[in-house]
């Protein structure tokens, strides 16, 4: 049997989250069961207290309320509520969570589900999910949200297919996953779709053959967000990081990643071979005007959702600057692979997004500013021409024969 932790404020959801727990225990699951609430109490003890969820966060109860913020009483909480579930889940007591809120409650639920690993079970169910009120790099790798419709204050029929819905997906994810097994040693990848970037497609299946478990991360946004949080834990035994354009998206308003995009590998340890696919472009939301900075600029509609819009020379050498200034806090060996016959396919001679003045500013760039702690790797190639994976290759084998990467998990 599994169990679930079911959080929330008690004192004002002791109802709805009951009911939850009601399901749960219905489709043959377990409850344990957060109290996540400052002033009131449930109607019945909690598994979790919340004095003993306040402790965990270095604080009390009595601190939070003598703080007169609900702001900084529900930041104490959050803080507790994140320290908890992952020492109940390390303890073996939990297999999954869910989270209910409003807007105060799905604060503290993105710190506690975020504290969870990816492939934890994570379900919020809240007043304001999918909202732009939360911003990318608070949004955990995995986590499942949904709509709780008419909700805001007690039981009735409609809010109920919310919660039973949730309730059932959360011990379905629970019973249903399969865990990473991390029985070969991993390596992270970033990329876009094969009609921009290539790479992949020869590289995979070469580190599968070389014992490498491969994932490859879709860098718009939230496949980032997964990529650095893994890299965080130290979960890759090394990176190609070979499209970092959600570094150019957070300098210039595109479809960011967070500030630390491009870091938490280098933090860790891990070593990375770096390489500039799409730096050039800016994605933006499709469906929206387009930014008046944007305006007399090439763009490309992917598709309804998603247009790239062409970074200038300037810019790109803005974007150099940054990711050299990245990878110079790096604690591990760095390798930048530098194709300077471009970095997407819509850039190649005769492409629609071709700018040759605005490729040589970025390399120049880039010759100046990398670190020393850098490798520059320079090719008179094409980030998709084969020659580019060769050289992926040559350095990938020359680091695992010095033992700078693991070959073994």
């Amino acid at each position: 049997m599994k169990t679930i932790l079911v959080a929330g404020t008690y004192d004002t959801k002791d109802e709805e989250l009951h009911y939850i727990a009601e399901v749960i225990g219905g489709q043959g699951g377990n409850v344990l069961s957060m109290d996540v609430s400052v002033l009131g109490d449930p109607s019945q003890p909690t598994d979790v207290s919340k004095h003993a969820v306040a402790e965990a966060g270095g604080s009390s109860i009595q601190a939070a309320i003598a703080s007169g913020d609900e702001n900084t009483a529900m930041q104490i909480m959050a803080k507790g509520a994140a320290a908890k579930a992952l020492e109940l889940y390390r303890a073996g007591r939990i297999d999954g969570v869910i989270v209910l809120g409003g807007t105060m409650g799905t604060d503290l639920a993105l710190d506690l589900c975020a504290a969870l690993p990816v492939g934890v079970p994570k379900y919020i169910v809240s007043t304001v999910s999918f909202s732009p009120l939360m911003p990318p790099e608070r949004l955990p790798a995995d986590v499942q949200m949904i709509l709780w419709a008419g909700g805001l204050y007690g039981l009735n029929s409609i809010c109920k297919a919310s919660l039973s819905q949730a309730a059932g997906a959360v011990l379905g994810a629970a019973q249903a996953v399969e865990p990473p097994k991390r029985d070969r040693p991993l390596i992270g990848m970033t990329s876009f779709g094969k009609t921009v970037l290539r790479y992949m497609v020869t590289l995979k299946p070469a580190l599968e053959a070389r014992g490498f478990e491969v994932a490859v991360f879709h860098a718009t946004g939230m496949g980032g967000r997964a990529f650095e949080s893994l890299a965080a834990e130290g979960a890759f035994a090394a990176v190609m990081d070979f499209a970092p354009q959600e570094v150019s998206n957070h300098l210039f308003g595109g479809l960011s990643a967070g500030e630390d995009r491009m870091t938490n590998a280098g933090r860790a340890g891990i070593p990375q071979l770096v390489a500039p696919g799409c730096y050039d472009l800016v994605d933006i939301v499709g469906w929206q005007p387009l930014p008046e900075a944007f305006r007399d600029r090439p763009v490309h509609a992917h598709n309804r959702l998603l247009t790239s819009a062409v970074l200038n020379a300037e810019e790109r050498r803005q974007v150099a600057r940054a990711l050299s200034e990245k990878l110079a806090q790096a604690t591990a060996p760095v390798a930048f692979l530098l194709p300077r016959g471009g970095c997407n396919e819509w850039d190649r001679p005769g492409g629609d997004l071709h700018d040759a003045r605005g490729l040589a500013a970025f390399c120049s760039e880039i010759e100046t500013a990398l670190p020393d702690n850098a490798e520059l790797h320079a090719l008179d190639a094409h980030i998709n021409d084969d020659a580019f994976s060769a050289r992926v290759l040559e350095v990938f084998d020359d680091w695992v024969a010095r033992g700078v990467i693991a070959a073994q998990a």
